[in-house]
């Protein structure tokens, strides 16, 4: 039986509701302002000893990805890491790191196993003609894409959700609203992933 102290089983306590409630794991940021912690460094240290005491498991490979035990004996269920949020309207210049991850079954969406994935939070609503809404989630596979795929592009340094499409050979970016242009790349336009899924919050599959 595990052994945890007063403090650790309420951020395990934390650590469920907020996944139960959201769908995705909390950040340390997360951690850090829900228990008034001085510093992300704290929250870190009591996530590092609940995993020693097999309270929760990191998954490898994946950024700030925590599942707990009995998920893993589900074969079915994967920890998608979210890389931030991207523009679903303008491209924008603004990185985003990791920050926390995405546990669904990747049976029912139909992807691989094996799949290099990642999600994005929609901003924006240049993709609503696509069904794609701002504050929804898109799961993307690193892979080329084909004309039509919607992806998450690099264009002249700047990121946005975008159809793949070409005219005459050369690839550009197609948005699902007329109040929204088509973005011709200058120099550069570099696919970052491939969208295989889309999530809304609380209602599970949508596209």
């Amino acid at each position: 039986m595990i052994k945890l102290t007063s403090r650790q089983e309420k951020i395990l306590d934390f650590l469920r509701s907020y996944h139960r409630k959201t769908g995705v794991m909390p950040s340390t940021r997360d951690i850090q302002h829900h228990f008034e912690f001085k510093s992300q460094t704290a929250a870190v240290s009591h996530l590092r000893a609940l995993e020693r005491k097999g309270a929760i498991q990191r998954i490898a490979g994946l950024a700030r990805a925590l599942v707990f035990p009995e998920v893993l004996e589900r074969d079915e269920i994967v920890d998608i890491p979210i890389y931030g949020q991207i523009p679903a309207g303008m491209a924008s210049d603004n990185p985003q790191d990791a920050d926390g991850c995405l546990s669904v079954d990747i049976t029912s969406l139909g992807v691989p196993r094996n799949a290099k994935t990642f999600a994005l939070k929609v901003r924006g609503d240049s993709m609503t003609g696509a069904h794609i809404l701002s504050g929804d989630y898109v799961i993307l596979e690193f892979k080329e894409p084909r004309e039509g795929d919607i992806v998450a592009a690099l264009i002249d340094g700047e990121t946005t959700l975008k159809r793949f499409v070409t005219k005459r050979g050369k690839p550009y970016l197609q948005a699902e609203n007329p109040d929204y242009p088509d973005l011709v790349p200058v120099e550069e336009l570099m696919v970052q992933g491939v969208m295989v899924a889309l999530l809304r919050q609380g209602k599970g599959k949508v596209a």
